[in-house]
């Protein structure tokens, strides 16, 4: 593989050979194909350039053809030729996606106006499985904003959005069978700051957009455990809060309250909140959450958490995550866990566990994430202290947290997910990038979080892992080039001082 430092390409693509100049472009420039990626395409150049190219779907010659054959590539595969023309065939539309995504990187200014940099690229994911999440839940954020999350991320060529929807600090999602969750548990967050829901016809409106972007939503109810919000309305469902040391330490730390039943919990800590194991109204809870999201969830999975539940005996932990992961079954879904959930014998078989510890597994953790395996399930990576997208940059960037690690931009791209566990790398279905909402009080503050480090979890899960160019130096570089596209689509990224970032 041909690729010099001066192709701007992030993630990297399986196979690059770089041209000798630019195919210029204008509003004379003709786009023929019939797919919505050319409307994706016309408007993204028109965002960033100022020109409008002209659209045709008639078979005609013209300056940039897209067209989908799937003897072309992959599933999610491209092949992307530009010399005096343009060519992008998908092996499916997401590939064609992926091919103006990467037709985008390569549209750049130079003295004599804008043009498109001449390669021969063919391209297809390494892994299958390319998240990331949103925790909506201790901060809220809005539809329009959830839009702009998919803009940025799908543009990185990642398919599935997680949706963290519930927890200790509110509840994002109505249910009809269970209306007080929003009426009662929905309107404030953490710090105190205003809180928000979901109706139901916005989630649609949110699945609806990611999947024109190619991206699966996967909404998460947590559970047993983060379920503060729960009790607020409805006490019956849950206990009462259980203090730890840990939770008391880090409350008078931040000077923030503790929690208090029936009244909505503004702090961070964890580890309190259960649900009630040996009562059958909670599985007629869960079930009927479960049955609502799967009614409006056209993706293949629901999530029902399963982390830090301090607070429930692991018995009843156990007990509680078995019948919750065959409920999820039975309404025609696949469960995904957190993978504390594996330390169950019976989870449901087929359950999916996304692994949150370190790279250096602790504890039971590792063993844990195996029993997926076991069961015949698989495994997502997002390892913590290398995935974790709230984690700071430095010690004295003012946003983020360090339970886990101080993640610079070199700590995000220098971890390999099929390192971490001793599991088959065929159980790896892929890797997930989580953003808890702690410390993100706005979107510019989440924006600041992901990106870069979004763009080096995309190069893991999409480039091949022994691409000559697939190492920091060149990524640095490349990554650096990424800055007037992030710029003209509004992206408020942070300017981590290890890239050498553009200016055009």
């Amino acid at each position: 593989m041909v690729l010099p430092h001066s192709m701007p390409l992030v993630p990297l693509p399986a196979s690059v050979v770089s041209g000798e100049g630019r195919m210029p472009i204008s509003d004379s420039t003709r786009v023929i194909g019939d797919s919505p990626s050319t409307a994706h395409l016309i408007d993204a150049v028109a965002r960033r350039t100022g020109i409008r190219l002209s659209h045709a779907t008639a078979t005609a010659t013209g300056d940039v053809v897209m067209r989908v054959d799937p003897a072309s590539a992959a599933p999610e595969g491209y092949t992307l030729s530009i010399a005096d023309a343009v060519e992008i065939v998908g092996g499916d539309e997401a590939g064609l996606f992926y091919g103006v995504q990467t037709l985008l990187q390569l549209l750049r200014e130079g003295d004599d106006g804008w043009g498109i940099l001449q390669a021969e690229i063919a391209d297809a994911p390494r892994f299958e499985r390319r998240g990331v999440m949103l925790d909506v839940t201790r901060h809220f954020f809005g539809v329009d904003e959830v839009k702009k999350f998919i803009d940025s991320t799908s543009a990185l060529k990642f398919n599935h959005l997680h949706l963290h929807l519930t927890d200790d600090q509110g509840w994002r999602i109505h249910i009809d069978s269970w209306p007080k969750l929003t009426e009662l548990a929905s309107s404030t967050a953490s710090l105190g700051d205003r809180g928000g829901f979901y109706t139901k016809d916005d989630y649609r409106e949110i699945v609806a957009y990611a999947s024109q972007h190619h991206m699966i939503v996967i909404p998460e109810i947590d559970l047993p455990g983060h379920t503060h919000a729960i009790g607020v309305a409805y006490p019956d469902l849950v206990e009462a809060p259980v203090m730890n040391d840990s939770l008391i330490a880090e409350s008078a730390r931040l000077g923030q309250p503790l929690p208090v039943a029936g009244e909505p919990y503004l702090g961070w800590g964890v580890g309190h909140s259960s649900v009630r194991i040996h009562e059958e109204r909670t599985y007629e809870f869960v079930r009927d959450v479960v049955r609502e999201l799967a009614e409006i969830t056209p993706g293949p999975y629901i999530h029902i958490g399963g982390d830090e539940s301090l607070g429930t005996p692991q018995a009843d932990f156990d007990l509680f995550v078995e019948r919750a992961t065959a409920i999820v079954f039975e309404e025609g879904k696949v469960p995904l866990a957190w993978h504390e959930v594996g330390a169950a014998k019976d989870i449901a078989e087929g359950t999916v566990g996304q692994y949150w510890g370190k790279t250096t597994p602790e504890g039971t953790h590792a063993a844990e994430a195996a029993h997926f395996v076991e069961r015949g399930g698989a495994l997502i990576m997002s390892a913590a202290d290398a995935a974790y997208l709230d984690m700071k940059y430095t010690a004295e960037f003012p946003l983020g947290l360090t339970w886990a690690a101080i993640i610079d931009v070199r700590s995000a791209y220098e971890w390999e997910p099929t390192q971490v566990l001793d599991v088959p790398d065929s159980a790896i279905l892929g890797i997930e990038a989580p953003l808890w909402s702690e410390t993100t009080r706005t979107f510019s503050d989440v924006e600041q979080l992901v990106f870069p480090r979004a763009a080096a979890q995309a190069e893991i899960a999409w480039s091949p892992r022994s691409a000559p160019e697939r190492e920091w130096e060149s990524f640095r570089v490349r990554l650096g080039s990424m800055a007037p596209l992030w710029k003209a689509e509004h992206v408020d990224f942070h300017p981590a001082e290890e890239i050498p970032w553009s200016e055009r």
